[in-house]
C-alpha cells in the first residue's frame, strides 16, 4: 500500500476523509470505529501520519471497544497516575469534574492538562498516539487546542534549527505534576515509576522521518545548561513554539473521538465552569520509541 507521504488522501470507499480548513487535521466521515477491519485500518493509519489528527464523531464507543481501537496502533499503556484509571479498565485514562452525586465538583481533575503538552514525553519509551472519547461535555468551554510541531520547526531559520537539534532537555512528570497540581502530588511508588528521562528538543519523526520540535510542560530543564537559566529558556521556546506554529482548536460534541500523533503536536485542554458544568472524557494512549 502506497505510504501516507506519497499519496494522503488515499481511502477506501469505506470512509470519505475531510481535511480540516487549517492545515492541520481531518474528520473521517461515514464509518464507525468499531467497523474498522484489518483491511481499512491500513488507510485510516496512513491519513493517520498524513494529517496528525483524526476526528470521528457520533461514535458509540464503549471502553472495551475504545482500547481495542487503540491496540490497532500498538501497545497501549497503564499510566503511573492510577488514581485516574477507569473502573475495571486500567488502560484508560479518565478526566472527570463529577462527583460521587452525579454533579460538578468544582474541581479540575488534572490541571497540567490547561498548559501545552506532549502526552508521556517523561518516559523513555514515549507515546506515538492518544485517544480521547468524550462522553460528557460542557455547554460551553472545555475543548482542546492543537499545535503542529513540525510546522513550529520549520519556521525556525536554519542556524537556529541547528542550535536546538543539539540540545537535550530532562522531561519529568514529577516536576510538571507538581508545578500545576502540587495540592496532589505523585506518590513515592509512582515517582520511582517515573524517573526523570533526557529527550532531545528536536525529535525526527520515525516514520516519516520529518523533524519536529519536542517540548512541552513536562520538560523540567536544559542539559548542561544552569537550572534556572534553562526553566526560563524553555518557558521561552514552550510560548514561541506555539506562536509560529500551526494550530486546530477542536470544540467537542459528545460521543466525538479524536486521535493524534504525539510526536508531532502539543495539545492542551480549554478551561471551563467547574462548579456548573460536567465534564467527562476518557483517555488511552498508545507506547511508542525512544525519541532519536
Amino acid at each position: 500500500m502506497p505510504t501516507a507521504a506519497a499519496m494522503p488522501n488515499l481511502v477506501p470507499p469505506k470512509f470519505r476523509l475531510r481535511p480540516f480548513a487549517g492545515g492541520l487535521g481531518a474528520e473521517i466521515e461515514g464509518i464507525a470505529v468499531s467497523a474498522i477491519d484489518d483491511a481499512t485500518f491500513p488507510a485510516i493509519y496512513d491519513a493517520f501520519l498524513a494529517h496528525q489528527l483524526l476526528l470521528f464523531r457520533d461514535q458509540d464507543l464503549p471502553p472495551a471497544d475504545q482500547i481495542a481501537f487503540a491496540r490497532r496502533f500498538g501497545k497501549v499503556q497503564v499510566h503511573v497516575m492510577n488514581q485516574y484509571h477507569a473502573n475495571a479498565h486500567p488502560e484508560l485514562y479518565t478526566l472527570s469534574n463529577v462527583g460521587p452525586d452525579g454533579k460538578p465538583n468544582g474541581r479540575h481533575p488534572d490541571r497540567g492538562t490547561l498548559a501545552w503538552h506532549t502526552d508521556g514525553s517523561w518516559q523513555t519509551y514515549t507515546t506515538k498516539a492518544t485517544m480521547l472519547y468524550a462522553e460528557v461535555i460542557p455547554s460551553r468551554g472545555g475543548g482542546t487546542g492543537f499545535a503542529d510541531m513540525y510546522s513550529a520547526f520549520e519556521a525556525m531559520p536554519p542556524d537556529e534549527q541547528k542550535r536546538l537539534a543539539a540540545m537535550r532537555a530532562v522531561h519529568n512528570l514529577d516536576f510538571s505534576r507538581n508545578r500545576r497540581h502540587g495540592d496532589e502530588p505523585m506518590t513515592d511508588a509512582q515517582r520511582k515509576a517515573a524517573p526523570p528521562v533526557e529527550q532531545p528538543v528536536v525529535r525526527t519523526h520515525p516514520e516519516t522521518g520529518r523533524k519536529a520540535m519536542y517540548l512541552g510542560d513536562h520538560a523540567e530543564r536544559i542539559v548542561d545548561m544552569d537550572y534556572d537559566e534553562g526553566r526560563a529558556f524553555i518557558d521561552r521556546l514552550n510560548d514561541r513554539i506555539v506562536e509560529i506554529c500551526r494550530t486546530y482548536f477542536h470544540d467537542w460534541r459528545p460521543r466525538d473521538l479524536m486521535v493524534w500523533d504525539n510526536r508531532c503536536l502539543l495539545h492542551k485542554a480549554g478551561a471551563y465552569d467547574l462548579a456548573t458544568e460536567p465534564r467527562i472524557i476518557r483517555r488511552c494512549t498508545v507506547l511508542g520509541d525512544v525519541p532519536s
